[in-house]
């Protein structure tokens, strides 16, 4: 069910140019990958003791190096975690829809774009080990911005890629960062439901738009 948030502000179905998308809980399940690479780094690195996975997990859509600062952990976490990531990688699984979806909205003329926490080498690796690397236009890892989510800087330079002003996007998140990122750099927010923050933190995050299914994004884009 499409649902307008907060904000309120409206879209015409058809006058969407471009898409933005983040990664986890969007396009692929990795929850389960992260959970363990995350256990595996604190291990390997701060030693003994019970991994704050679920506090780790309170930070969807945050730079891992970010959240390790936040979370008053090891800044030297962040590479046995990369290194069990990649080698759990083949676990990653698209959700299902994304592959179709895609397609849809590239072959009526919208630009995809992935703005993702995650750098830009681990990101376009797991969307070709899915095989959606192919059906997007560009990848921005959050190290390639000056600033990552919440700022509006990853946002900015998906839109500068695809050559769209900021009225004629969307960005599609499952994180409150994701939102903020958006409405921070005046893109309409659409707070995916299906990812991995529970409907009621998104909803409090004041999105634009709502979504249940990640097919309900081409009725939103396209009105079909």
């Amino acid at each position: 069910m499409v649902g307008a948030g907060a904000a309120g502000r409206a879209l015409v179905p058809g006058s969407v140019r471009a898409v933005l998308l983040d990664l986890d809980g969007v396009l692929v399940d990795s929850l389960a990958v992260a959970r363990t690479a995350f256990a595996l780094a604190y291990r390997e690195v701060v030693g003994d003791g019970v991994a704050p996975v679920d506090e780790y997990c309170g930070y969807p859509g945050r730079y891992l190096p970010e959240v390790l600062r936040l979370m008053g952990l090891p800044a030297a976490m962040a590479e046995p975690f990369v290194r069990e990531s990649n080698r759990l990688a083949h676990l990653v699984t698209p959700v299902p829809g994304v592959p179709a979806l895609l397609r849809e909205l590239r072959g009526h003329g919208v630009g995809l774009a992935v703005a993702t926490g995650r750098s830009g080498e681990r990101a376009r690796l797991v969307l070709d080990r899915v095989g959606l690397l192919p059906l997007v236009d560009h990848v921005v890892g959050a190290d390639e911005v000056p600033r990552p989510k919440p700022a509006p800087d990853i946002v900015h330079r998906a839109l500068d890629l695809l050559d769209v002003p900021p009225g004629q996007a969307l960005m599609v998140g499952d994180a409150p960062a994701d939102l903020a990122s958006a409405r921070s750099a005046g893109v309409l927010a659409v707070a995916a439901l299906w990812g991995e923050s529970d409907a009621e933190t998104l909803r409090a995050a004041a999105p634009d738009v709502t979504l249940t299914r990640i097919e309900e994004l081409a009725t939103l884009c396209l009105g079909v």
